[in-house]
């Protein structure tokens, strides 16, 4: 390691790789699925008691309502797990904001439920990279940024973590958290993985989650189906339409059609689920514009009803001033750690996305290396535990001491 202070080396020296990697173990050995509240309590039970070595008040939130359209085409609420909130120095002039999440998108019944070693360095394990390593190494490195003694004081910086349980269905019932917690922030760090070769992501894309509910009418297939309004007909149509939408810097993805009908009569319900991914606040507003559009077409054509459900929930992240100097501060450390970085857009969204819409610069893949996310071949590369450990509290000690970022 080049480019460090002797008071940088000391910051660093006791971080180890094998308390963070138990801590990985263990919160990877809870199933913590979106849907499974009891397994989401028992992953916050077990990160509030670990977060609390840091120097701060740590809480657990109550998610925000949240709604979803049924197959039937009824909207109901959807219940999700409480949200962990630690807060530390909350008077300081300067504060910044760590982010991850406690959820996976392995259910209580997915068979991947355990870790087991590839090889001497690689961890296979549902969510030991996205983002169960992700936290263990945030809180290690929170845990050597405060035990740093500096040449008249100790830490200054006061930040909030936030580990909300709800990120890989998009955040809707923390959505409110992190935009009130995000508001005044110096910097964000979010820990999700980064790529093999550490490189991070840049800008993304916004996101949004949509259902269309077509009502149509029914008639016998065989005696008059003239008389019935097909609505999978209308549903297809319209899918076929908003697939036709994608040009560079908007992804729309016709995911699913519920409903229909025995096969002797025409069906009078379909639900259109799709995603909207625009590169830009504009094609954003240009997209929902053609989605009101082909809607009330297509209800013409077909003489079917259509409600839209959803919106653009995480808007696209772009890059500013202030950005840029945050990923040179980090760029900077990185390389002085030895762990050169490079950069690069992605099409994936996560908190980050919530935070930049607040006007915080923020750097979104803090967290382990790894691979095969969302996947029942997901692993965590340990090597990289300890290291990002290290950048993390490289990082907050620079960011306290010099505040590089501009005004």
């Amino acid at each position: 390691m080049t480019g460090l202070t002797g008071a940088e080396q000391d910051l660093l020296a006791p971080v180890e790789r094998a308390p963070i990697l138990a801590h990985t173990l263990d919160w990877a050995a809870i199933n913590s699925g979106t849907g499974n509240l009891d397994g989401l309590a028992a992953m916050a039970s077990r990160l509030a008691d670990a977060f609390a070595a840091l120097p701060g008040e740590v809480r657990l939130v109550d998610p925000a309502p949240v709604e979803k359209v049924d197959s039937q085409g009824q909207t109901r609420e959807v219940v999700h797990g409480r949200h962990l909130v630690l807060s530390v120095r909350p008077k300081a002039e300067r504060r910044v904001i760590l982010t991850g999440h406690m959820d996976t998108v392995y259910a209580v019944d997915h068979p991947f439920q355990t870790c087991d070693w590839l090889d001497a360095n690689t961890l296979h394990g549902p969510g030991t990279a996205d983002m169960k390593g992700g936290l263990a190494v945030m809180l290690a490195g929170l845990k050597a940024y405060e035990r740093a003694a500096y040449e008249r004081a100790g830490p200054t910086l006061g930040y909030d973590v936030l580990i909300n349980s709800d990120e890989e269905t998009g955040s809707l019932s923390s959505a409110p958290l992190i935009a009130q917690l995000a508001q005044g922030k110096l910097a964000a760090l979010t820990y999700e993985p980064a790529l093999l070769s550490g490189q991070m992501a840049r800008a993304r894309p916004g996101s949004g989650n949509y259902a269309v509910v077509v009502h149509g009418r029914s008639a016998h297939a065989g005696r008059n189906p003239e008389e019935g309004r097909n609505a999978i007909l209308a549903a297809s149509d319209l899918a076929l339409r908003l697939a036709a939408m994608r040009r560079p810097g908007l992804s729309v993805n016709p995911a699913k059609i519920e409903g229909g009908a025995p096969n002797n009569t025409v069906p009078d319900l379909a639900v259109l689920h799709f995603n909207m991914r625009p590169a830009t606040l504009e094609l954003a507003a240009e997209a929902q514009a053609y989605i009101k559009a082909a809607v009330a077409e297509v209800s013409a054509a077909h003489e079917v009803h259509m409600h839209i459900h959803g919106h653009v929930s995480r808007p696209p992240k772009a890059i500013s001033e202030k950005t840029e100097a945050l990923y040179g501060l980090v760029s900077k450390a990185a390389a002085d750690l030895g762990q050169p970085m490079s950069w690069k857009d992605t099409g994936g969204v996560c908190d980050g996305n919530n935070i930049a819409a607040c006007g915080v610069p923020v750097l979104d893949t803090m967290g382990a290396l790894g691979g095969s996310i969302h996947s029942p071949d997901e692993y965590l590369l340990a090597d990289s535990l300890d290291a990002r450990a290290r950048l993390t509290a490289l990082v907050l000690h620079r960011l306290d001491r010099h505040g590089v970022l501009p005004a």
